[in-house]
């Protein structure tokens, strides 16, 4: 679209605008790709303006903006065109919305409490060989994210499919005209996003505008308050009910589970058939139906569509990052294959590399479906991974391999095939690369992960690093914009991995990082961590290590503070920053109150250091009994970082509240606070529900029946009363399963149930009671996660949360992804 036109479009001065013609929207400064091409919106957010990283993006070439306040040092920018308007989000959609409009094909709008991604990806898998599809990628359902999706329809476009999430009032009403779908799938309705709507009623009324304007309408009609609120709602199109009632337009007679796969006997137009769904749990049986009706309103045969369902594929939806052989780092993503998503994997691939000197790979499929002619669709390839600094490109398929040319100055292998890959040479000779696997899943790039990831521990500890953000946001929505965050990614980021977690969170604009020794801190500068590190420990023969990797040490003692100053000394240091701790009444570390006059004392007569911040930890802060003492630890607080501040010029920092205080005590967020538990998904309030970032997973080993009297494990602790299925799973207090979890006191999940720990927890290995539930060795266990929470397995070893997932050993592989 030309940029005249989006500029009449969006309500801005068109005067001196040239014809660029604008192919990408851009509101992640950290994703620019094509920036002759791009237009960026400088959107404001409760936690961030976009308007900050302009000088930045001017500097990568970007030169247009949409922004709704000028800067002065926009004056710089000699050559850029700045689109002014009110509001830039509201531009943003207005735009989409008027492309959207300007196409007259069938477009299906999802949403719903759950099951959105999942429907959204199975449809696709169902009907690409019929029509070129454009989908949202991943899960973006966002305000920002559906525009961002729509944008991608062309005019070789023939469906499209999108969904739309919300967390309060009026945002559907926005998301509806981008959107403009004239078939709606409304998944379920659940507690999801809760917290800002009156009740179900109010938040299924609100997702129902997406479908005002809508030809069609399918949804579950056994759930009574989505019928009534669609009753209620005066929808004028076609309701395609679907559910046990005899008044379903389709009509489930009957659902017949077995352990990997589910049949379901279906009513429609007056004649029965079947399908055979591929998954067993509850959730997959609705989505799938979903995509039944939608394929029969689409006109499809029973027979083809019975062929189709089953061959629906598990949805991955996270980009996994393991480690590879040969010092590799992978990134398995095969969840998407278009060009927004594998402009979004690239863009996490360079979050992802580290500072160890690692190359990055790209390991690509041919690209179907696109809608773009095959010479286009890979010379955008081409400059796209020519951008994002790709050393090295293997490209699968027949289609990409007819055009080996357009990928200048990179090292490039092309296959046929899959198979014609794995039979080479080259992968055989990666080394200290990071290497992106982007592939259709008609490759089975699974093959190649397998080949390249390194052999491991089968038990695991998943980290959700979408997660971790979230309840990052969570917490920065209790805040002021001013206020800073210090994120605390000691104690190896409390067992999950401090580089990839601090990695995180230096990618979403953590202020500071904080680490108990100095060697925590060391690491991360090594692994490209540049945000300011504060190591809460510092040992007096770590100083050469805090001045080397520029970490700012906590002082808290006057012979601690005499020993950095004469350090920084013999070095011809001045003004090192340091973090004055103050003991406001925990009585751990610190500087007591009545030390405020010697200790400005001897900062003053001295050069060699200066105070960043003044802080104190509050002993009791999640719990309401001890609300009195935990203001009068702010009080005191208050009166030390008074005088510190008062007797220098410069701006210090104050900073007391943890992840509880933020909840409980906001009105003491001062300039700075410190999250720990909190961003691993532990409030302290009852009503809160954090999202959990790590789950303990391993699986069965042995299953085998233990008859009435024998015993099971070491000291014969664990008797059996009746014969029972025992199953061993490779996890033991070795890896961070408590010896104090066996004989029945810990819990397992497996397959929907709960299984108990019996006999003694073994060093390697622990045995589990499977009796009652369809299990088989390999299965999935989870040891805790979404079924099991940290805090459970906290309560039964009579604990806390901290120490659960910092005993989790080092041997247990540790596998992030991102959703």
């Amino acid at each position: 679209m030309k940029l005249t036109l989006i500029a009449h479009l969006i309500g801005a001065d068109k005067k001196n605008i040239s014809d660029t013609e604008i192919n990408w929207l851009l509101t992640d400064s950290r994703s620019l790709s094509f920036p002759t091409e791009s237009l960026f919106f400088a959107i404001h957010t409760p936690r961030n303006d976009g308007h900050k990283y302009i000088a930045e993006l001017y500097n990568q070439n970007l030169r247009c903006f949409v922004v709704s306040e000028m800067l002065p040092e926009f004056e710089q920018c000699k050559d850029a065109v700045f689109l002014l308007v009110n509001d830039t989000l509201k531009a943003l959609q207005t735009l989409v919305a008027a492309h959207r409009a300007s196409f007259h094909i069938p477009v299906i709008g999802i949403t719903g409490s759950n099951g959105k991604t999942v429907v959204k990806e199975w449809l696709y898998q169902l009907l690409h060989t019929d029509y070129r599809i454009v989908r949202s990628p991943r899960s973006y359902n966002s305000q920002i994210g559906v525009p961002l999706s729509v944008w991608a329809l062309n005019e070789t476009s023939e469906l499209g499919i999108f969904e739309a999430g919300i967390s309060e009032m009026q945002e559907m009403e926005c998301l509806q005209p981008i959107i403009e779908p004239t078939i709606g799938i409304f998944t379920n309705l659940g507690d999801a996003h809760q917290e800002n709507f009156s009740g179900l009623k109010q938040k299924c009324e609100e997702k129902l505008k997406l479908f005002k304007q809508a030809e069609s309408l399918i949804y579950c009609s056994d759930n009574k308050l989505v019928e009534i609120c669609i009753a209620q709602s005066d929808f004028k199109g076609k309701l395609i009910s679907w559910g046990k009632s005899e008044k379903s337009v389709l009509q489930i007679l009957q659902v017949e589970k077995s352990i990997y796969a589910t049949t379901v006997i279906l009513k429609y137009a007056d004649a029965d058939f079947s399908v055979i769904i591929p998954f067993a749990d509850d959730a997959s049986i609705e989505n799938a139906i979903h995509c039944v009706a939608a394929m029969l309103h689409l006109g499809f045969k029973k027979d083809e569509i019975s062929k189709r369902v089953l061959q629906l594929e598990a949805v991955a939806m996270r980009l996994e990052v393991k480690e590879g052989v040969r010092n590799c780092l992978i990134i398995n993503d095969s969840y998407n294959s278009d060009l927004n998503s594998l402009g979004i994997a690239l863009n996490f691939l360079n979050q992802q590399a580290t500072a160890k000197n690692l190359s990055k790979t790209l390991i690509l499929s041919d690209i179907l479906q696109s809608g773009q002619a095959a010479a286009e669709l890979y010379k955008t390839v081409a400059k796209l991974v020519k951008n994002k600094d790709i050393q090295r490109i293997v490209g699968i398929g027949k289609e990409i391999s007819k055009h080996t040319e357009v990928f200048q100055s990179i090292e490039k292998y092309f296959f046929a095939d899959t198979e014609e890959f794995l039979k080479s040479t080259l992968i055989r000779e990666f080394q200290k690369e990071i290497i992106l696997l982007k592939g259709s899943r008609r490759f089975h790039f699974e093959d190649i992960s397998e080949k390249l990831e390194l052999i491991t521990h089968e038990t695991i500890l998943e980290v959700n690093l979408n997660a971790l953000v979230d309840n990052l946001n969570y917490f920065r929505s209790k805040l002021k914009p001013e206020t800073k965050v210090m994120c605390m990614v000691k104690a190896f980021a409390y067992g999950s991995g401090s580089v990839e977690v601090a990695r995180t969170l230096q990618h979403h604009r953590c202020d500071y990082l904080a680490v108990a020794v100095a060697d925590e801190g060391a690491e991360l500068r090594r692994e490209g961590i540049r945000i300011p590190i504060a190591v809460m420990n510092p040992e007096k023969g770590s100083f050469g290590m805090i001045f080397d990797h520029k970490l700012e040490p906590e002082i808290y003692s006057f012979r601690l503070l005499n020993a950095f100053i004469a350090a920084a000394e013999k070095l011809g240091l001045t003004d090192y920053p340091i973090h004055i701790k103050i003991d406001s009444g925990m009585h751990r570390l610190g500087f007591e109150p009545t030390d405020m006059e010697q200790l400005l004392t001897r900062l003053k007569i001295q050069n060699q250091v200066k105070v960043r911040s003044v802080f104190s930890h509050l002993s009791g802060a999640d719990e309401a009994k001890f609300d009195a003492f935990t203001k009068q630890q702010i009080v005191s607080f208050t009166n030390c970082a008074d005088q510190i501040s008062g007797a220098f010029s410069h701006y210090i920092m104050r900073h007391i509240l943890n992840s509880a205080g933020v909840e409980r005590f906001p009105e003491a967020q001062f300039d700075m606070v410190r999250l720990g538990i909190g961003h691993f998904g532990i409030s302290t309030l009852p009503d809160v529900n954090l999202k959990q970032v790590c789950a303990l997973k391993t699986i069965i080993l042995q299953i085998k029946t233990v008859k009435a009297g024998e015993t099971v494990g070491y000291s014969r602790k664990g008797l059996v009363n009746t014969d029972k299925r025992i199953a061993v799973i490779p996890i033991g207090y070795a890896d961070g399963f408590d010896r104090k979890l066996g004989n029945g006191v810990g819990e397992v999940f497996i397959n929907g149930k709960r299984a108990k720990v019996i006999g003694n927890v073994c060093m390697d290995l622990c045995m589990i009671d499977v009796t009652d539930i369809e299990a088989n060795e390999g299965d999935v266990v989870e040891i805790f996660g979404d079924n099991i929470t940290i805090s459970e397995v906290a309560n039964w070893l009579n604990t806390i949360s901290y120490e659960v997932l910092t005993s989790i050993s080092r041997r247990v592989k540790r596998v992030y992804f991102q959703e």
